[in-house]
């Protein structure tokens, strides 16, 4: 009886250990070098300045992801729904549009139009009528599989991300699903798109993103800032002038994993950074091996998104300014923040049940 207890008990150690290191996994790791964090210190030292936040209530949706403010103060928020909301200046809420695949990013032109990157469909011009999808489905031979942020140029082109050209969001089961197996693999198959509402024609500016997220143009339109949330950075991308085609660091080893980033109408731009970095997927960064055995673990055991608080301010030349922090997370996985003409600030989340608002930052 002990002998067969103790061959049952090695052969499921020895299918265990079979399944751990050969049963197939949709990634395919690639080795990288992850930068230890150095923490909450110096500029981003914690505080407690996003504890206090004011909930509004968003009609019964969730995931309120991005938001825009109009040039008349109405409020736009993309919700996980399928759904654009409103906000009107008197507090009024309702719903804009709806038919939507997974909204994210959203901004307004100054005469109101309203674009999304929907991650489920691609590039978006939104009415009260629906959705009308714009850019193409396929850019230079690559499918749109995550639309995730945009901007506008002054010269009236739309910049987008496309955060993995191989780990779609609807293909995936999701948006946290599909960035999950982005970052994990460190394939770096994000890119930048710019389509042109002019002719229709769309075209990858900027290829090899570990998981592209927030886009925001800078002032005068000669760059732009986007984030790489898989690298824990924000880069700038040079349009125009002698260093057009440039990428350059602004901000690296942030100390959690950044999401959208907007342009501030008091100067310079918002930053989310949407959880805490996970200590395990860091230490199996160089091991490929190891990651594809975390990836064969049950969802309980793999690492995963620790909510924390954290929105900063960055200037024109990518310096710290300012952060409001809450290490409580009262507001859980906060995305970003969009200022008010009152000048308080939204702010985002992937899953919170309501909009929060800080009115006195």
């Amino acid at each position: 009886m002990a002998k067969t207890i103790k061959r049952g008990l090695l052969g499921a150690s020895a299918a265990l250990i079979a399944y751990l290191l050969l049963w197939p996994v949709p990634v395919d790791p690639v080795a990288w070098q992850s930068t230890a964090s150095e923490g909450y210190v110096g500029i981003l030292a914690a505080n407690d300045r996003l504890s206090s936040l004011e909930q509004n209530d968003i009609l019964g949706r969730h995931g309120p992801e991005d938001a825009a403010v109009s040039p008349d103060g109405t409020l736009y928020f993309t919700t996980s729904d399928g759904e654009v909301l409103q906000r009107t200046p008197d507090g009024a809420m309702s719903v804009f549009a709806s038919g939507l695949g997974r909204a994210l990013g959203i901004e307004v032109t100054p005469d109101g139009t309203i674009w999304v990157a929907d991650a489920y469909r691609g590039l978006t011009r939104v009415t009260p009528d629906g959705a009308e999808l714009m850019a193409t489905q396929t850019v230079d031979g690559t499918p749109i599989l995550y639309a995730n942020s945009l901007d506008f140029a002054p010269d009236g082109a739309i910049w987008f991300s496309d955060a993995s050209t191989k780990f779609g969001a609807l293909a995936s089961g999701g948006t946290l699903e599909g960035s999950y197996l982005e970052i994990l693999e460190h394939g770096r198959t994000g890119r930048i798109i710019r389509f042109d509402p002019a002719t229709g024609d769309a075209t990858t500016m900027l290829t090899d993103i570990s998981f592209a997220n927030g886009i925001a143009m800078g002032p005068s339109g000669d760059w732009l800032f986007f984030v790489e949330t898989g690298a824990y950075a924000v880069r700038r991308l040079w349009i125009n002038g002698p260093r057009a085609g440039e990428v350059e660091d602004v901000l690296t080893n942030l100390p959690g994993f950044p999401d959208n980033i907007k342009r501030d109408t008091n100067g310079g731009f918002l930053l989310g950074l949407v959880s805490k970095r996970a200590p395990a997927a860091d230490m199996a960064a160089p091991y490929p091996i190891l990651r594809k055995i975390l990836q064969r673990l049950p969802p309980a055991l793999r690492p995963k998104a620790v909510s924390y608080g954290f929105i900063l301010h960055i200037n024109d030349a990518g310096e710290v300014t300012e952060t409001w922090q809450d290490p409580a997370a009262g507001c859980p996985l906060t995305t970003g923040a969009v200022r008010d003409l009152d000048g308080s600030l939204w702010i985002t989340s992937l899953s919170a049940e309501w909009l929060a608002r800080l009115p006195n930052p």
